[in-house]
Parts: C-alpha cells; sequence; structure tokens
C-alpha cells in the first residue's frame, strides 16, 4: 500500500479543509459573516481577517459561489498562512504539491505543512508523513512519516490511520506488528472508510494481527463494496463463489464480479467468463438484475484502489 495525500479531487469532492476531525467546518466561526455570502466574506478578508481569508481562498479552490481561480486561492491561502492560520499554512503548502495556482515546488509544501502540523492540522499531518515516506521535498525518513501519521491518525483522520496501519503492515519505519495495523485498518473501517474496510478484511482473509476469520473478512469487504471499492466487490465475489464466510451462491458472486468489471476490475472480468461456464441463462439473468439492483457509484477510491490494499486480492491468494 503507497502512502496517500489528501489528493485535489478529493479536496474538491469533501472539501476536507478543516481544523475539525475527519469533516469539513459546516458553521461559520465566531465573528465571521455567513460563508454562503462570498460579498461579506471578501469585505472582512480585506480587512485582514485570517479565517475568512482562508475560506474566501477555499472558495476559489472549490469554485464554490465564485470562478474557480486557483491564482486567487493561493493569494488568501497566503494571506492567511502569514497571519498563522493553520488551514491557510495547509491549504497553501497543498497548492505547492500540486503545482495549481503557484509553480511546483515540493520544499516550499514541506514548508508550510509543517508549519500547519506543528498547529495540529492532521490532513497537513498526514501530507507531511507521507511526504517523508516518499521522500520528496525532504531527505526520506520513514521514521518522521511514522510519527506524523499517529499525530494525524489520533485525531480521526481515516487517511492517516491506513498510512499508519500500512507502515506498521510492513515494518517500515517501525517494528513489523499486525496487531497495531489491525487496530489502525479498524478505526478507519469503523469510520466507513472503504480502504480501510477492506484492508481490514484481507487481514481477517489471512489471519494477521485478528483471527482467521472468513465471516469477518465478508463482513467488512461487504461494506467496502456497498460502497463501490472495486476490490472490495471482487474479493466478496470471490467468497461467494467458494462459500468462505458467506455461503456458496454463483448467482451473488457474478452479480459482485459484474460490479467490479463495471468499475475497471479487470480480473472480474475473467471470473465471469468462468462462471458463466457453470451456470444456466436464468442464473445469469438474476444475477445481472441483483447487480443492477445493487448499483453501487464507483467509488472516489478507485482511481487508487490497488495501491491502497496491503495484501493480494482473494483470488490471488488462496
Amino acid at each position: 500500500m503507497k502512502s496517500h495525500t489528501v489528493s485535489l479531487s478529493t479536496l474538491l469532492a469533501l472539501i476536507l479543509f478543516s481544523g475539525s476531525v475527519g469533516a469539513a467546518q459546516s458553521e461559520p466561526k465566531a465573528g465571521l459573516p455567513n460563508v454562503d455570502d462570498p460579498t461579506a466574506l471578501r469585505n472582512r478578508a480585506e480587512s485582514g481577517n485570517p479565517e475568512a481569508a482562508y475560506q474566501l481562498g477555499l472558495r476559489y479552490l472549490t469554485g464554490r459561489g465564485v470562478s474557480q481561480d486557483f491564482n486567487a486561492a493561493a493569494t488568501w491561502f497566503k494571506f492567511a498562512a502569514e497571519h498563522g492560520s493553520a488551514d491557510g499554512q495547509f491549504g497553501l503548502g497543498f497548492l505547492y504539491e500540486q503545482g495549481e495556482g503557484v509553480a511546483r515546488d515540493r520544499r516550499q509544501a514541506m514548508v508550510y505543512y509543517s508549519a500547519a502540523a506543528r498547529q495540529g492540522q492532521s490532513i497537513a499531518q498526514n501530507n507531511l508523513g507521507s511526504m517523508y515516506e516518499r521522500g520528496e521535498g525532504v531527505k526520506r525518513d520513514l521514521s518522521a512519516a511514522v510519527r506524523w501519521y499517529r499525530a494525524a491518525a489520533v485525531q480521526g483522520n481515516v487517511t492517516a490511520q491506513c498510512n499508519l496501519a500500512s507502515l506498521y503492515f510492513r515494518g517500515a519505519g517501525t517494528a513489523l506488528d499486525y496487531s497495531q495495523a489491525a487496530t489502525w485498518f479498524r478505526a478507519a473501517a469503523e469510520r466507513g472508510f472503504a480502504p480501510g474496510q477492506e484492508n481490514l478484511a484481507f487481514l481477517y482473509y489471512k489471519g494477521r494481527g485478528v483471527p482467521l476469520d472468513y465471516s469477518e473478512a465478508a463482513k467488512w469487504s461487504r461494506q467496502a463494496a456497498q460502497q463501490g471499492f472495486a476490490r472490495a466487490q471482487l474479493d466478496l465475489a470471490y467468497l461467494y463463489e467458494h462459500g468462505k464466510g458467506v455461503p456458496l451462491d454463483y448467482v451473488s458472486a457474478y452479480a459482485w464480479y459484474k460490479l467490479a468489471a463495471d468499475h475497471g476490475e479487470s480480473r472480474a472480468r475473467t471470473q465471469l467468463k468462468s462462471l458463466s461456464a457453470v451456470m444456466t441463462r436464468e442464473q445469469i439473468r438474476h444475477a445481472i438484475t441483483a447487480a443492477q439492483q445493487l448499483h453501487t457509484p464507483s467509488s472516489s477510491e478507485n482511481q487508487h484502489s490497488n495501491s491502497q490494499v496491503v495484501g493480494d486480492a482473494f483470488i490471488d491468494s488462496h
């Protein structure tokens, strides 16, 4: 599992710029104008309020209520950052890492991520850990990666929880410890994070850090699969095909393989052909109908699905 920063697409979709744990700030802070009023927000920002400047920069980043403008986002994030806003520091660091609104400069990203991380901004802590793990903008230092992932993980940052778990799983920057890997994957899984659920399922399937338990593997694969996570759909289908942790059921296996294939999982297409050879036309028709009824939207995590899981797919590890 490769480390992950919070991506631009994730930020635009979820607006995760927030000092609070695991959610966007949905209410204006005390002393701020209604953040749904761009004019009032701009007036407050131009009068020197760093939180208003950050909120205005966020508007320009996401295009909410204004035309999307990365240059303007950088301008307002910089103002907020220079006036001590941890969110502004994170936002500017993120733009430097992505090369949006400013020239890409990972060293500068490290400067601003570090400033925000020291103030406890959990997304900055995670991204700082990822840069230490990958050696981008700084000398590679897995111990530092562990330290910053942990700082974000204890605040409930699910990406950091999975990044920290993966280091325990691999014994990178810390002693190999499957039990700790399970603890942190579970923390993310219980907050509904599909990669955490799928990784916890793998640990149950292999009996690493937790007792071997196919029923638990099926439970967590199902939760991720229902979110549209293609790798989990592949694994859940395999469990149905072989009756592990669930009743043997070719119709359900076919339905989940079809969803996985529809979401880009190439191995599922191979399994569909194999199952078709042992199923009746009526069974296949029912399976296709079941897949249509399940209809899980493709998870935003699918673009990274292979790099966000720590082990082989069940189909490759039996």
